[in-house]
């Protein structure tokens, strides 16, 4: 398993790893199933100095894998019924967590087409959506991702910057400064990016 991300890739600034993550793989262990993809998209949440993120207002059952240690899934509930997969990042006890948005599928499509029922590229291109496709759920939250079990994230091709879209982060009812933070970073120009589409870096 010497492609599974290492515990110290995760140990370093979010902003960074969230930029960092993609071209990476994510992979999931479905009863011997491989399902993968090209991570393509994500955000930075950089814990309690930061509005958008979860653990802004400190530790909370609910955050505390947030504090734990770092290369672990971060898996909560939205709305109700979806579920969202974060990587933990930072040093243990300083919450950073990188929201993985979408990824650009590789293995096991057919799979992830049975569970989503929706056409390609509406399979892996949110959140929410991947976790689906994946079968990512609440029971994987706190899993460590650096063992090669289940949930794990492998060496994956890097992006050029000349390759990469940056933007704000979506959907967050913050303060203007807070959603005007950089840190939604996306693979320019691949379908499987969610809408809307950050600007490329440069252009």
């Amino acid at each position: 398993m010497s492609a599974v991300l290492p515990r110290s890739f995760y140990a370093r600034d979010t902003v960074r790893v969230a930029r960092e993550l993609l071209g990476m793989v994510l992979v999931r262990d479905l009863g011997g199933l491989r399902v993968s993809g090209v991570i393509v998209e994500t955000e930075a949440y950089c814990g309690e100095r930061d509005e958008g993120s979860h653990a802004y207002r400190g530790l909370t059952p609910r955050t505390r894998v947030m504090f734990g240690p770092p290369g672990q899934a971060y898996v909560y509930l939205i709305y109700g019924m979806h579920y969202c997969l974060n990587t933990v990042t930072e040093s243990e006890g300083a919450a950073g967590a990188v929201l993985v948005r979408a990824i650009h599928p590789l293995e096991g499509l057919d799979e992830m087409r049975r569970r989503r029922g929706r056409p390609d590229p509406e399979l892996t291109n949110g959140p929410a959506k991947l976790c689906q496709a994946l079968g990512i759920d609440g029971a994987l939250n706190g899993a460590d991702l650096c063992i090669g079990r289940e949930l794990w994230l492998e060496r994956g091709a890097p992006v050029a910057d000349s390759q990469v879209a940056v933007g704000p982060r979506v959907g967050l009812n913050v303060s203007e400064e807070a959603r005007a933070l950089p840190w939604r970073f996306a693979v320019a120009h691949d379908p499987w990016v969610s809408r809307p589409r950050p600007p490329v870096m440069g252009a």
